[in-house]
């Protein structure tokens, strides 16, 4: 996109006000990835801010023939990863709480939210990235293959096998089941 190119070289030539533009333009983008990736707001938060420091440090070096965002993503999903790695190597204070039962059992369609969701967090971290990319933040086969620098047939792959993984384990929740649910008609009363 010519915008990003353009916002990009004020960056490089020194205009005071397009860091300012550069971070409140893809923001969204990153917070969010970070989110859906960490399962975490406040280490989300820290990891966007690690993001942007990186790109401005990098900016010199993404290549202006290619598109700015997969470039951005890339870093961010590098840096998730980089998050993840740590937060396995700390212990939780709050391990215990997932031996508590919840307060009231779930119900309805925010049971299937919940399950995916907890279906999701359990996928390995290269499937959790392609799913998280694809299916929540909408992102083509080929822009997460640059952004993850995998070939699109891995992305296809992984993006699979976290589907089928995400699907077995509502199954193996109750909330799903092998059988084919009967088509719905409208009631015509």
């Amino acid at each position: 996109m010519t915008a990003d190119r353009e916002l990009v070289r004020r960056c490089l030539r020194g205009d005071a006000t397009a860091p300012r533009e550069l971070v409140e333009r893809f923001q969204a983008d990153v917070f969010g990835l970070c989110v859906r990736l960490l399962r975490d707001r406040h280490d989300a938060e820290d990891v966007a801010q690690e993001v942007f420091l990186r790109v401005f440090r990098s900016l010199g070096r993404w290549d202006q023939a290619r598109p700015f965002k997969p470039w951005l993503l890339g870093i961010t999903v590098n840096r998730c990863r980089t998050a993840l790695t740590r937060r396995g190597k700390r212990p939780e204070p709050t391990e215990f709480l997932a031996d508590l039962p919840d307060a009231a059992p779930p119900t309805g369609d925010g049971e299937l939210a919940r399950g995916v969701g907890e279906c999701v967090a359990e996928l390995r971290d290269d499937y959790r990235e392609v799913f998280v990319l694809f299916h929540e933040t909408g992102r083509s086969y080929e822009e997460i293959a640059e952004v993850i620098g995998r070939p699109v047939g891995t992305v296809k792959t992984w993006l699979h096998r976290a589907r089928q993984a995400v699907l077995a384990g509502l199954k193996l929740r109750g909330l799903m089941t092998d059988e084919p649910q009967p088509a719905t008609t409208p009631d015509k009363t």
